[in-house]
C-alpha cells in the first residue's frame, strides 16, 4: 500500500466493535513544502521589464509632526528593475524651500540609487506637502512625482507675522492692527513688557486665555503725523526657557489727510489732434468730512466736471481738453479746487504738455571744391597772366 500511494500518509485507527478489534486506514493529505529562502530571493530579483525601469520603495514620505524651523531630511531609494541602464536626468523640487542633494545619476539593472531631499521649514506652520519631480530615462515613467508631507508646529505661534495698517496724518490713532500670540507649550506662557524700536508705535496686550493666548493691538501715537511708511520691531520676553523671546514687525503707511492722484496732468504734444479727458481722484483719508468747490483750469476752453463717488470721501474730477488745445509757450497752467479741510484750503495740480521737438538739422556733406580740383590749372593761368619780370639796368656812365 505504501508503494502504490507514496503521497498519502496511512494512519491506523483501532476500532472496537462487539469485543472485536478492527484496523482501518485513514488518508491524511500533506501540504506542499514551502520554497526555500534562496528560491524566493532569486524570484524577487528577476528583471522582467524591457529597457530601463524605475521603482521607488515609496514615492511619499510622511514625516509626521515636527517643530517648525527644524529641517526635514529624507533619502528616496529606487531600484532599476529593467534590463538596461537607468538614467536620472534631473530632480526638480516644486519650490525654493525644497532642495535636492547629490543623487545617483545612472543605475545598472538590478541596482539601487538614492535621491536625498531637504525641506526648510522656517516659514511654515500646520499641514504641509512638498513635491519633487524626477525626470528619468524610463519610457513608461519619464517623470516620477515624489512627495514630502506632514504637520509642522510652533512652540509659540504669531499670527499674522506682520502687523500692517494704513493711517491718516490728521488722525493717526484711528487705525490699528491686531496680532495673536498663541502658546503650544505644556507650561503656561507669560509675556513681559513690550520693547518697541520706534516710539511712533503703541502696543496694548489683552489676554484672551491666560498663559496660552494673547491679543496684541498695535497702533500709532498722536505725534505720528509724518507722511510715509513707518516701521518697528516689537519684542516680548517670555517665561519659557524654550522660547525666551517672541518678536514681530509692525508696518504703518501714514497717508496725507487729502491726496490727489495723479499729482500732475501730462498732455500730448499740441495742438491736440483729438479731445483728451484725463481724470483726477481726490481722496479724503481723514475722519473729517470733505467738501469741494470752485473747480477750474487756468486755461480757457477746458471744461471741468466733479463727481462724488463716495460722499465726503472720494471725488473724481474729469477735465476735457478740446481738439486743437495747446498751452502757449511760457505759460503755466494748473487745475485748482477749494476744499473744506483746514490743512488743504486749495488743491493745485500742474498741467504740463509735451513740447514739439525741434526740427532736425541735416548736416551737409562737404563736396570737393572746384577751386581745389583746378588748383594746378589755376597756377598755370597765373603764370601766363603774370607780368614779365623787371630786371634792373645798370646806370649809364658819364
Amino acid at each position: 500500500m505504501m508503494n502504490r500511494v507514496p503521497q498519502l500518509f496511512l494512519a491506523s485507527v483501532a476500532l472496537t466493535l462487539g469485543g472485536m478489534a478492527i484496523q482501518a486506514e485513514q488518508v491524511v493529505p500533506v501540504a506542499p513544502a514551502a520554497p526555500t529562502p534562496a528560491t524566493a530571493t532569486a524570484s524577487a530579483g528577476t528583471n522582467t521589464a524591457k529597457g530601463p525601469h524605475v521603482a521607488f520603495e515609496t514615492p511619499i514620505y510622511e514625516f509626521g509632526r515636527i517643530k517648525s524651523g527644524d529641517p526635514i531630511k529624507h533619502t528616496f531609494v529606487f531600484t532599476n528593475t529593467g534590463d538596461q541602464v537607468l538614467e536620472i536626468k534631473n530632480v526638480r523640487p516644486g519650490c525654493g524651500c525644497t532642495t535636492a542633494g547629490e543623487w545617483t545619476k545612472t543605475v545598472e539593472p538590478g541596482k539601487t540609487g538614492n535621491i536625498p531631499i531637504q525641506v526648510n521649514t522656517a516659514n511654515f506652520n500646520g499641514p504641509v506637502a512638498k513635491v519633487v519631480n524626477v525626470d528619468t530615462s524610463d519610457p513608461t515613467q519619464q517623470t516620477v512625482v515624489l512627495q514630502v508631507k506632514g504637520t509642522l508646529w510652533k512652540p509659540v505661534d504669531v499670527q499674522p507675522a506682520l502687523a500692517y495698517f494704513t493711517a491718516s496724518a490728521d488722525s493717526p490713532t484711528a487705525a490699528s492692527s491686531v496680532v495673536h500670540i498663541k502658546s503650544n507649550l505644556e507650561k503656561p506662557l507669560s509675556l513681559g513688557v513690550p520693547e518697541i524700536s520706534n516710539k511712533a508705535f503703541t502696543v496694548e496686550v489683552k489676554p484672551v486665555e491666560a498663559g496660552t493666548n494673547y491679543q496684541v493691538v498695535v497702533g500709532l501715537t498722536r505725534d505720528a503725523t509724518n507722511v510715509g511708511p513707518q516701521q518697528a520691531t516689537i519684542t516680548f520676553k517670555t517665561t519659557s526657557e524654550e522660547v525666551p523671546t517672541v518678536s514681530f514687525t509692525a508696518y504703518a503707511n501714514v497717508q496725507a489727510a487729502v491726496s490727489v492722484s495723479p499729482p500732475t496732468i501730462a498732455l500730448p504734444i499740441g495742438p491736440l489732434p483729438n479731445k483728451v479727458t484725463p481724470v483726477l481722484t481726490i481722496q479724503n483719508n481723514g475722519t473729517n468730512l470733505l467738501k469741494l468747490s470752485d473747480a477750474a483750469v487756468s486755461s480757457t476752453n477746458v471744461s471741468v466736471q466733479v463727481s462724488e463717488t463716495l460722499p465726503n470721501k472720494t471725488f473724481n474730477v474729469t477735465l476735457t481738453f478740446p481738439e486743437g488745445f495747446e498751452i502757449p509757450a511760457g505759460q503755466a497752467t494748473e487745475f485748482t479746487v477749494k476744499t473744506s479741510h483746514p490743512q488743504f484750503p486749495i488743491i493745485r495740480v500742474p498741467i504740463n504738455q509735451a513740447t514739439r521737438p525741434a526740427a532736425a538739422v541735416v548736416p551737409v556733406k562737404p563736396t570737393t571744391s572746384s577751386f581745389a580740383t583746378n588748383r594746378p590749372n589755376l597756377a598755370r593761368m597765373q603764370q601766363r597772366l603774370a607780368p614779365p619780370p623787371v630786371t634792373a639796368k645798370p646806370a649809364a656812365t658819364q
